[in-house]
């Protein structure tokens, strides 16, 4: 379902991307409205599901998180029964941030924050012994040279 969304609507929405817990009152504000019908818009948002989950972003690495690797799975398997067993494996590990079907000669990629390479072993050594994949690929990031959730919605060429 598409949700019509107009310029004050996406003014609204970027400054939720950029801070949430700010209040209402500077949001309408920045925004160029008032309280209410800023109050108003946001509620129209969340009931048709454009805003979801509100969260707070930590910082990995302060919490002992240092290292991210992005796994790439090739399988062989591609029936129903495993693509379930697969999935419930990916969501009963926190340590996946994030996990993509992909089009292509790679399966499944997984974003994967641990606290080091011995972690990650263990997260292979356990996930590899629930589901069997035909080969498993692990690029441990650097350097995060970008990260973020904001989505593109103001055109800043304007």
């Amino acid at each position: 379902m598409t949700v019509r969304i107009d310029d004050t609507d996406r003014k609204i929405l970027v400054e939720l991307q950029r801070d949430a817990s700010q209040s209402l009152d500077d949001i309408a504000v920045r925004v160029g409205s008032s309280k209410t019908p800023v109050w108003n818009r946001i509620r129209k948002l969340r009931e048709a599901g454009v805003i979801g989950q509100q969260t707070v972003v930590l910082d990995a690495e302060a919490l002992g998180f240092e290292a991210c690797f992005f796994v790439l799975i090739r399988t062989s398997e591609h029936e129903a029964d495993w693509q379930a067993a697969f999935l419930q494996a990916l969501q009963d590990r926190p340590e996946v941030q994030e996990a993509h079907r992909l089009a292509g000669d790679i399966d499944y990629i997984l974003k994967v924050r641990v606290r080091n390479a011995r972690a990650y072993d263990e997260f292979y050594q356990a996930l590899i012994s629930e589901v069997k994949v035909f080969n498993v690929t692990a690029l441990l990031s650097m350097e995060e040279i970008k990260s973020t959730t904001m989505l593109p919605l103001v055109d800043s060429t304007k």
